[in-house]
């Protein structure tokens, strides 16, 4: 071995770190041009098909004699599809879906928990019901994405605190939704 002849180890070692240096620059004009086109890259949509990025939430069917959980379900489905699927509000005739459906049943007032005096026959828990038929439709392939019947949403709440029972019932129900439409995909 001359002088000027490196061990093959070194030769090696070489080799690799131009290998590592030539992939990190790779990486970095990757990131860069990525970083300064605007790239959008995201879970835009979740678990809905990616030509999916708008949805309508239609007015349910109310079979019930409360009007005001017509509105209330349809603004908290609106809100959780935007924040836990990434679609934004659009009106029916330019969303890529259409979420429509039935609520069915409203049920209040079923005891849960009563007093510990003896002398008052009153509760102190009560538990409501909702129960509501969705389907979610994708009207850019004319299909049906997701639909359940009979989605049962239960709250508890005090005496005269009706409205915060209905809410966790709502709740309860807008997760179901968003769950079942991601595990289609």
């Amino acid at each position: 071995m001359t002088q000027f002849q490196l061990p093959v180890t070194h030769v090696r070692r070489r080799a690799i770190a131009r290998v590592a240096v030539a992939m990190l620059a790779v990486a970095t004009l990757a990131v860069a041009t990525l970083a300064s086109t605007g790239c959008s890259y995201g879970f835009s949509g979740g678990g809905m098909p990616m030509h999916v990025r708008t949805v309508a939430v239609l007015p349910f069917s109310n079979e019930t004699a409360s009007p005001e959980i017509t509105r209330e379900f349809a603004d908290a489905l609106r809100e959780g599809l935007e924040k836990r699927l990434g679609l934004r509000d659009a009106s029916e005739e330019k969303a890529g879906a259409i979420v429509r459906g039935t609520i069915t049943r409203y049920e209040i007032d079923v005891p849960v928990a009563y007093s510990a005096n003896p002398q008052q026959a009153t509760a102190s828990r009560r538990r409501l019901q909702v129960v509501v038929d969705i389907e979610i439709y994708d009207q850019v392939l004319g299909k049906t994405l997701w639909q359940k019947k009979g989605i049962v949403g239960e709250g508890e709440y005090s005496e005269r605190a009706e409205a915060d029972g209905r809410k966790q019932a709502i709740l309860r129900i807008v997760n179901e939704v968003i769950e079942g439409a991601q595990s289609q995909w």
